[in-house]
């Protein structure tokens, strides 16, 4: 399948690869399908390109690159939504975002923790969780 992308140019992805937001994110609900990215020159940071608009992508990482670690239990209807059948299908990555306002006036690259990207790595299946206030992840 070949996709055009702002960020990227024209690419070849395999449609296995392609994760789906069945409800799509938080404003930005028509946008389901999405292809994931490593950013060259960087081990952390990770492109999530939308498949149906070209100009849209976030910036991704890992919540262990920032010493940030969840420990929530899945609703009922998250389970059933993600199809998890093992604890190891579940990646979750959070959303970054560029503060131009970072400490001393430089910029600085912050982490959206309140609301992570739960993706089943397996079936790639994806949502966006809001966190309640006692499930907020512990930062080291």
């Amino acid at each position: 399948m070949e996709i055009q992308s702002k960020l990227f140019g024209n690419q070849h992805i395999n449609p296995d690869t392609i994760i789906n937001f069945p409800a799509g994110i938080p404003g930005f609900e028509d946008q389901h399908r999405f292809k994931l990215f490593h950013q060259e020159g960087s081990e952390i940071v990770y492109w999530l390109q939308s498949l149906d608009d070209d100009e849209l992508a976030f910036s991704v990482a890992h919540p262990s690159h920032f010493n940030i670690h969840y420990d929530f239990v899945l609703t009922d209807d998250d389970a059933k939504l993600l199809q998890i059948d093992a604890d190891d299908e579940l990646l979750i990555l959070i959303l970054l975002h560029r503060d131009d306002a970072g400490e001393n006036g430089q910029p600085a690259i912050k982490g959206v923790i309140k609301s992570p990207l739960l993706i089943n790595s397996t079936k790639r299946i994806a949502f966006q969780k809001i966190l309640l206030n006692s499930e907020l992840p512990n930062i080291e």
